[in-house]
């Protein structure tokens, strides 16, 4: 049954390439910053960029994670590793799922130990 879940996000990340998504997604892995990140190639954007409009193949990322702790240091953490000068971040709450992946979920995005 699904239940509620304020405490998990659901973020998407583009990037240039499946190369520089894939080192990404593998980064906040290991930083346990994310628990799951599907990849999706050949995705078309069209989107302005300093008074131009641009058509770029990109790669998408679909990050699980948790709401803790994303202002403080998975927003960072992208940010110094993204190869754009502004990336795209867009976080959206998960509303509703699984009690047992929101649950793994948590439990894969505890804080590394130090």
């Amino acid at each position: 049954m699904p239940v509620e879940s304020p405490d998990i996000l659901l973020v998407f990340i583009t990037a240039p390439s499946k190369e520089v998504a894939e080192q990404l997604a593998r980064q906040l892995l290991q930083e346990r910053l994310a628990a799951c990140v599907n990849i999706v190639s050949n995705l078309h954007s069209l989107y302005w960029w300093e008074g131009e409009l641009q058509s770029d193949s990109e790669t998408l990322l679909m990050v699980k994670t948790r709401k803790e702790g994303f202002e403080d240091h998975f927003l960072p953490f992208v940010q110094q590793h993204h190869p754009y000068q502004v990336p795209e971040i867009l976080a959206l709450p998960v509303v509703a799922g699984s009690n047992t992946y929101l649950q793994w979920v948590l439990q894969e995005t505890q804080p590394k130990s130090t």
